[in-house]
């Protein structure tokens, strides 16, 4: 805990960037969860669509965040996670960071993702709060 925090025996609010990578042009979801963690007190940066892994590392870093979601629908996560993976590796941001991927992900790519270290993948219908409660209970923070 921070000196603030143990002053004011205040934490800072869970800190999270919901992110588009590659060309995957459908962003429903990304809003919804953006909208469901705010709601549920959370800092939220949402990068917009279109972005490149290193666009994405480069926000996570900059912004400090303790969880990094990605939301994918292109098919892509197995080219696009592992190269996010590696980029937060390089800026010793990894151990860090929360790691949720959100989509439409088969089965079959679960555990290889799994192993990469994401921590929680997330598909179409999952309940909002499903998804909050966990990042609250697995969230590493930094005050």
């Amino acid at each position: 805990m921070s000196a603030d925090a143990e002053r004011t025996g205040v934490q800072r609010p869970i800190r999270c960037l919901i992110a588009k990578v590659g060309l995957d042009g459908h962003d429903r979801g990304a809003h919804v969860i953006a909208r469901a963690f705010r709601d549920a007190g959370f800092e939220v940066v949402y990068s917009g669509l279109h972005r490149s892994p290193d666009e994405i590392v480069q926000a996570a870093v900059q912004e400090d965040v303790d969880v990094l979601g990605i939301s994918i629908l292109s098919g892509a996560h197995n080219t696009l996670v592992p190269k996010i993976v590696d980029g937060l590796q390089a800026y010793d941001a990894f151990e860090d960071t929360l790691f949720i991927v959100g989509g439409i992900i088969p089965e079959g790519d679960r555990a290889g993702l799994r192993e990469m270290g994401v921590a929680a993948i997330f598909g179409p219908g999952t309940p909002m709060e499903e998804t909050v409660e966990f990042v609250r209970e697995n969230a590493p923070r930094r005050d």
